[in-house]
């Protein structure tokens, strides 16, 4: 089915969408796809922190979440301010017409609604894929993060979502990493 290359290679052309708020930020910068990584894999994460929570439906909502995007572009806070993004026609236009296409518009509709735990977490996630990278640009020495991040940490809905921020905020960004070579003494020779 030809129409399933193309949405593939749809949310393949997300890698090279970038997200619009570090130009705000000054400082780093990451794809929409990246960001949509990050999302999926906290959502995994803090799907085992909160069993009751259907893992695989708040993965795919963290996964197809930005998906219109691949159409419309990534419109942060001040631009959403003047432009209004027709989510549902880029969603419509691209998969309306696949199997799956109803259940990714139901995924998205659950997101956006935030009303059920998935959609919680799933929020959470998006957020906290944000948090992490304010602080590790934070951790390297630019200040602007910290002006952010007090506004996006209110933005977390779940007590697993606040937890997990605070161990963000509380770790160094590099630290899993220093563990190994630096901290241990085990400088490859």
């Amino acid at each position: 089915m030809k129409q399933l290359a193309d949405l593939l290679f749809e949310a393949n052309f997300l890698k090279k969408v970038p997200r619009s708020g570090f130009q705000f930020l000054g400082a780093g910068s990451e794809s929409v796809a990246e960001h949509s990584f990050t999302a999926a894999f906290i959502a995994l994460v803090m799907s085992r922190m909160v069993p009751e929570a259907d893992s695989a439906r708040l993965v795919a909502m963290c996964l197809v979440h930005d998906l219109p995007e691949a159409r419309m572009g990534d419109l942060n806070y001040v631009q959403k301010q003047y432009v209004k993004a027709d989510e549902a026609k880029a969603l419509a236009d691209g998969c309306g017409e696949l199997p799956m296409g109803n259940e990714f518009r139901a995924w998205i509709e659950e997101f956006n609604q935030g009303t059920t735990v998935e959609a919680r977490l799933a929020n959470d996630a998006d957020q906290l894929s944000l948090i992490l990278e304010l602080k590790t640009l934070s951790d390297i020495g630019y200040s602007p993060p910290g002006h952010w991040l007090p506004n996006v940490l209110k933005r977390l809905k779940t007590d697993t979502g606040r937890r997990l921020a605070a161990m963000i905020m509380e770790s160094d960004h590099d630290h899993w990493w220093r563990k190994i070579f630096v901290d241990s003494n085990n400088v490859p020779k």
